[in-house]
């Protein structure tokens, strides 16, 4: 039984009182920071249907906020985070989403820090597992219940293939990849998710191959641990 499954049974260790509205809201908060790559300054989440009508009872903006901060889990200071959040340098605002979303567990986080913005859309599934459904615009999907790589690069013949055979280089098994790409502007992101932590010597091999403007690595296969990212 692989990882997800048994945490699928079993639910994260974490301050309740709600797996999907707790839990998986904190995950899609914590997933948001390891791809903006910092703590971002500024955030404004949209909530949708049941995040958004019971969402505030039960803790669904403090566990968002607990995310982007990046707590895990069961961080007891959770109940506190959006008063602790601008002592952290964090302001973020939170309002009901308008319109369709792909799950009744929806937020849309919109960070920025600097000159740099960056926004995603994430679902949270149940028993505290989530799907990123959206990143930049990008129609991606994938849970980060594995080891994962998040790789912005150019939409240009081969250049997949030279990053899945730095992956075989190390010895390295896909377990799940998707790519979207946008062709206004010739730019594409792909994810991919491993049965292995990525190699330190891989991911500056994949920054490296010709198109790749960026790559993000981080691991929350450890459900009570906020992750460890390379970025």
């Amino acid at each position: 039984m692989r990882f997800k499954d048994l945490f699928s049974i079993i639910g994260p260790d974490m301050i309740g009182p709600s797996s999907s509205h707790t839990a998986g809201a904190l995950r899609i908060g914590l997933i948001a920071r390891h791809l903006f790559g910092e703590q971002p300054e500024q955030a404004d989440v949209a909530l949708y249907q049941s995040f958004a009508d019971t969402g505030r009872g039960h803790g669904t903006d403090a566990a968002i906020a607990a995310g982007l901060l990046g707590w895990a889990t069961d961080d007891s200071r959770i109940p506190q985070s959006l008063s602790l959040a601008e002592q952290h340098g964090l302001h973020i605002e939170f309002r009901k989403g308008r319109g369709m979303a792909p799950h009744p567990n929806t937020a849309e986080i919109r960070m920025s820090a600097k000159d740099r913005v960056m926004q995603i859309t994430g679902t949270s599934i149940g028993g505290g597992n989530v799907e990123i459904v959206n990143v930049e615009g990008f129609d991606v999907r994938f849970s980060a219940a594995y080891p994962t790589m998040v790789i912005w690069h150019s939409d240009k013949v081969g250049l997949l293939a030279a990053l899945t055979r730095w992956f075989s280089r190390y010895g390295i098994n896909i377990g799940f990849m998707d790519v979207d790409r946008n062709r206004r502007s010739g730019d594409a992101l792909t994810v991919i998710e491993a049965d292995a932590i990525f190699p330190i010597e891989l991911v500056e091999a994949v920054r490296r191959v010709k198109g790749v403007t960026r790559a993000v690595t981080f691991d929350l296969s450890d459900r009570t641990d906020s992750g460890n990212s390379d970025n």
